[in-house]
């Protein structure tokens, strides 16, 4: 499983059209290239969750790349907030649920290339976790070495079309995250761009060419997707600094240290937040009881130009959505069932809707612009760890200005249809149409011939 991190499938069909991706072109003539729907907060980390446990990330404990931990029990520091953006990555593999095994847990042998999730890996099957690779990582990164994205992303495909060549192993996660730096950097369609897809392919290449001289090509199964997609950014709404001058006291990273914050702004992508409040409570509170406190702050926030989608979370199944011009509704859920009820508007523009399958609520919201909205809503909000006001960039907005090595003309976070749509490419024709990433730990599960885990979110497409 290749992870073309921030990949667009519209870019990466074009590219495939153009002739200059012809090891993935091969795969669609013999395989399917689909577009699914990826995981809200769609960002690297918590988006790779469904791949690797086949949950949803708030159902497994990573509402974000950032959030704030109300029990003080999980992050225990000061300022009581977690960051997969730097040294804290190492707890990803605490924090996640541990009932839900991942596919390293369940197919072994195996090894992962840049997996923020590792749980069930040995040190040694772990590509880039080495003291010198991280050093490494950390220059490029700070630096704001473009291009030294694409140097790492070739090194870690020659190690893994090494490992494959000369060891026998059940499954391999490799995350190549150049197309992510170098769409930030200088946005999806950029030539550069172009250079990291070419190593993908070149990766891809390879495999395929030493699976088919020892006679394994026959039994393997090669997929390349995506965690997310991108979309131009052209303000940033630096939310940390604008609460500032509201007269609000924040608590945010990289400086997230203060123990008398007001609000805890987590950011991810960056086109998504989670703002938490009433700092002081150890349990959580549903906006019922926040919005005599809060709700001034909600609506100052609303009627910002970088606010597309406010969510509300108002009970353990349910929530309120806003958005500015289009009114709020109300989303409720329980037994793998959804309801969404407009009441002043209709913010997802799906008119009214009762009882929905999972299954049909994708086929009512994958043409608008939030695709599979009902669910992954649900699934976020549902999580004791999200915030209390969730919101999700409009179009052309992030909400980070400063701390970037990389000045972002690009991003993604957020619920809209250039960040959720993500390509899944097969090298075999699947029995039935990939709907989510979700859906692809289960697949991989049956294609290895592992019995799949009841407690699984996603359905095999096999």
């Amino acid at each position: 499983m290749i992870i073309a991190d921030g990949v667009r499938p519209d870019a990466l069909s074009r590219s495939i059209d153009a002739g200059h991706l012809p090891a993935l072109k091969a795969l669609r003539e013999e395989g399917q290239l689909s577009t699914v729907t990826s995981a809200f907060p769609s960002v690297t980390g918590p988006a790779y969750a469904p791949f690797l446990m086949g949950r949803y990330p708030g159902n497994v404990g990573l509402p974000g790349l950032r959030w704030y931990d109300r029990s003080r029990r999980i992050a225990r520091l000061s300022g009581h907030a977690r960051s997969y953006v730097g040294s804290e990555m190492r707890f990803v593999d605490r924090d996640i649920d541990r009932a839900s095994p991942t596919m390293f847990e369940l197919a072994k042998p195996s090894f992962g290339a840049l997996s923020v999730i590792g749980r069930g890996l040995r040190r040694r099957d772990r590509i880039g976790q080495s003291a010198a690779f991280v050093a490494r990582a950390a220059a490029t990164h700070f630096r704001g070495n473009v291009r030294g994205w694409l140097a790492i992303d070739r090194m870690v495909g020659e190690e893994v079309v090494h490992r494959l060549r000369t060891q026998r192993v059940r499954y391999a996660f490799v995350a190549l995250t150049g197309i992510d730096k170098t769409s930030h950097a200088e946005g999806h369609d950029a030539q550069i761009v172009g250079d990291a897809m070419r190593i993908v392919d070149d990766t891809v290449a390879q495999i395929r060419s030493d699976a088919e001289r020892d006679g394994r090509w026959g039994k393997m199964s090669l997929w390349v997707g995506s965690d997310h997609g991108h979309s131009p950014v052209r303000e940033h709404e630096d939310l940390v600094a604008l609460l500032g001058e509201w007269g609000y006291s924040t608590l945010a990273h990289p400086w997230a240290f203060n123990t008398s914050a007001d609000i805890a702004v987590m950011v991810s992508g960056n086109a998504m937040t989670h703002l938490y409040l009433d700092l002081d409570q150890k349990t959580r509170s549903w906006w019922p009881a926040l919005g005599a406190r809060w709700s001034d702050l909600a609506e100052n926030l609303l009627s910002r130009a970088s606010v597309d989608l406010m969510i509300l979370p108002t009970g353990p199944g349910s929530c309120e959505i806003r958005a500015a011009g289009r009114g709020s509704a109300t989303l409720a859920w329980g037994e793998s069932r959804y309801s969404y009820a407009p009441s002043s508007g209709d913010p997802l523009g799906i008119g009214a809707q009762a009882s929905l399958s999972e299954s049909e609520a994708y086929d009512i919201t994958i043409k608008t612009d939030y695709p599979d909205a009902l669910v992954q809503v649900a699934s976020l909000v549902g999580s004791a760890r999200s915030g209390d006001i969730i919101l999700s960039a409009a179009r052309d907005w992030d909400y980070r200005a400063r701390y970037e090595p990389i000045p972002h003309v690009s991003s993604h976070g957020a619920l809209h249809r250039e960040h959720m749509l993500v390509p899944l490419l097969l090298n075999r024709p699947p029995a039935s149409a990939p709907r989510r990433t979700v859906d692809v730990m289960p697949s991989a599960l049956v294609a290895l011939g592992i019995t799949v885990p009841k407690t699984l979110d996603g359905i095999s497409f096999f």
